[in-house]
């Protein structure tokens, strides 16, 4: 971490980054750790400082100094005017979302080696849409949910999750453990703890958005394919199309949600799967998994749960009770079931169906 001497920053070659002193959060964490992956600024050294002075030596400042302007790499948020959205988007932006959206696909390339191309436009909006956004609406004071739309319908948390979040994590990072020992240093040590505590963060929100990406990019994005054959060919193992069978566990609920609402569906077929199957293993003999749809994308509430007798039920009793032979388990709260084969889970899914 760069401390705040300009003649000390003029001789380091990489390009600078500046962002501001003071309490953090999470946008300007994540945005130098985005631009850290770009080999422009993999060894750029930061300086945290609110002085204008300071901030025209840097290369590039974020979160900080009331100006966007791509071409000078300016990249705040703060000022008055600023109404900055994503493409098809409507939160307005943080200093992690202009980073992303100005170099979120060089980014892409760099830690995946995708090329231009369809498959990238898709994972970069998938990024932004499922992590991204997030870290702009927090910064931003924009609620998931409209506030005075939740109070009108008389709706109140079950618990509170405000320390639940990579926000809230970030956070946790501007506190010293001691501020009894605080007070017996100079302003420079405790800007040098400061700056320190702020790189951890950063590290740490980066980590997560690494991980975000490539699990995208390596599981993710090629299951388009399987899940779209998989759906093409439901109607084999029930006339109404209730049933998807996917040859290994993958992510498929996001494709799936989107196949539903962009295919005709044809006279006589649901247009909702209720039920996926797929093998626990890729070994000739692994046992299957029969999985609820869930009514929205990460919710809890099922399409369809399993039949409630054979909720929390293992083994033989399950068989006994479901009147399929080879029964593993179902959870208790009927999400997701096991069978030793593919034909019993089959049976099961089909049996599940109309009860």
């Amino acid at each position: 971490m760069a401390s705040e001497n300009p003649a000390k920053k003029l001789k380091m070659d990489s390009p600078l980054i500046g962002t501001h002193s003071g309490h953090f959060h999470a946008d300007e964490a994540l945005a130098v750790s985005m631009l850290r992956l770009l080999p422009t600024y993999a060894n750029s050294p930061l300086v945290r400082t609110r002085d204008p002075e300071i901030l025209k030596t840097c290369h590039t400042v974020v979160d900080v100094g009331a100006v966007y302007d791509e071409n000078a790499r300016h990249f705040d948020h703060h000022q008055r005017e600023f109404n900055t959205t994503f493409p098809g988007h409507s939160t307005k932006l943080s200093s992690a979302g202009l980073v992303y959206m100005h170099f979120g696909k060089d980014i892409i390339s760099s830690v995946t080696n995708l090329q231009p191309g369809a498959d990238l436009d898709i994972l970069y909006e998938k990024i932004y849409t499922d992590f991204i956004e997030a870290f702009d609406a927090n910064d931003n004071g924009v609620n998931a949910f409209d506030p005075k739309a939740v109070e009108a319908a008389g709706l109140t948390k079950k618990f509170e999750d405000r320390g639940f979040s990579i926000a809230s994590v970030v956070n946790r990072y501007n506190y010293s453990n001691s501020k009894a020992q605080d007070e017996n240093k100079t302003k420079d040590q405790l800007q040098q703890e400061e700056d320190a505590r702020f790189a951890r963060a950063s590290s740490f929100v980066g980590e997560q958005f690494v991980i975000e990406l490539t699990d995208r990019a390596s599981a993710w994005l090629p299951a388009r394919n399987a899940v779209k054959l998989a759906y093409e060919g439901r109607l084999q193992y029930d006339p109404k199309g209730r049933i998807l069978v996917l040859p290994d566990g993958m992510p498929w609920a996001d494709h799936l949600y989107t196949l539903e609402k962009e295919t005709a569906i044809p006279q006589g077929v649901e247009p909702q799967v209720l039920y996926v199957l797929f093998p626990e293993t890729t070994e000739p003999d692994s046992k299957w998994r029969i999985r609820a749809v869930s009514k929205e994308n990460g919710g809890f509430q099922n399409r369809k749960d399993l039949p409630d007798p054979w909720k929390g039920v293992r083994d033989e009793q399950l068989s006994e009770v479901s009147g399929v032979p080879g029964g593993v388990f179902v959870h208790a709260a009927g999400f997701i079931g096991g069978n030793k084969t593919f034909d019993g889970a089959l049976a099961m899914a089909q049996k599940a169906c109309e009860f």
